[in-house]
């Protein structure tokens, strides 16, 4: 099967997909910033999965992390860019710091990973997965720097794949996929947070879930894929008719704070 990369498989959506490789014969590079839970992660999945250190928007660093895979199993045939941060908070109040930070891991850390294995791809081919979000094809209250670091990498993912094909290079495929709420630690934290409303407003997903719509299209590579299906055409309506969506968005936050509110005193399924 060749290497594979997942980045911010520490724990979380990116572990559960660093399983599912490992179960298809990959050998896998467990990259996380987090040191000490990339090599939890690696010790459970066993033999073929190794533990690397990676701050993504170190374009060195995760040029190193590709060439680490290349010596480790020979040649690069698959990339998951997964990590990512979630502040919320309407962009006035988020700070200079806090911005950046977004922007630079999910945005500049997806462009930093799609870009080295590209590089390591072009002979061989290979397979690139954006794990995006819904926040990046519709506009989400609370969530404005987030969504547009979304909607960064979606633009990337899609133009880049298209620079590829004009480039005549048809053996290297790139796939979004682009969930909605995920029930992980991440999501958890965020309960209390009216901010974040608008990601409690549909189906909580399960890490599974996602997993699941991974290993879809590694079966069968798409440029974008929604999860669930019924909430991408609802966030594609809102994003070709903006002024409906504004009429409609206070509606669905108010649920989403319904849910945050039910889950607050239940305590919910516990988040994986």
């Amino acid at each position: 099967m060749g290497g594979a990369v997942v980045t911010g498989a520490g724990r979380g959506l990116g572990q559960q997909i660093a399983r599912l490789l490992v179960d298809r014969g990959y050998d896998v590079l467990v990259t996380d910033l987090d040191e000490g839970a990339a090599k939890a992660t690696a010790a459970d999945l066993g033999d073929r999965a190794t533990a690397y250190a990676l701050d993504v928007r170190d374009v060195d660093a995760v040029a190193a992390a590709r060439d680490e895979i290349v010596s480790r199993a020979g040649h690069l045939a698959l990339w998951v860019n997964n990590a990512g941060v979630l502040m919320t908070g309407p962009a006035w109040e988020q700070d200079a710091d806090t911005r950046r930070l977004i922007m630079e891991v999910n945005a500049l850390g997806t462009i930093n990973g799609t870009v080295a294995a590209i590089e390591a791809m072009k002979g061989r081919g290979g397979y690139i997965v954006n794990i995006v979000s819904l926040a990046g094809l519709s506009s989400v209250p609370g969530e404005a720097v987030y969504a547009a670091s979304k909607h960064a990498a979606i633009g990337f993912s899609l133009s880049t794949l298209s620079d590829l094909r004009l480039a005549g290079i048809t053996n290297i495929d790139i796939s979004c996929v682009c969930p909605d709420g995920i029930w992980t630690p991440m999501l958890h934290d965020k309960l209390d947070d009216p901010g974040s409303a608008l990601s409690f407003s549909g189906k909580l997903l399960q890490p599974s879930e996602v997993v699941e719509a991974v290993a879809s299209v590694l079966d069968s590579p798409r440029p974008v894929t929604t999860v669930p299906k019924w909430r991408g055409a609802q966030v594609r309506l809102g994003d070709t008719f903006p002024s409906l969506a504004l009429r409609i968005i206070p509606s669905v936050v108010k649920q989403g704070r319904r849910t945050q509110r039910k889950l607050l005193k239940t305590g919910g399924p516990k988040p994986r």
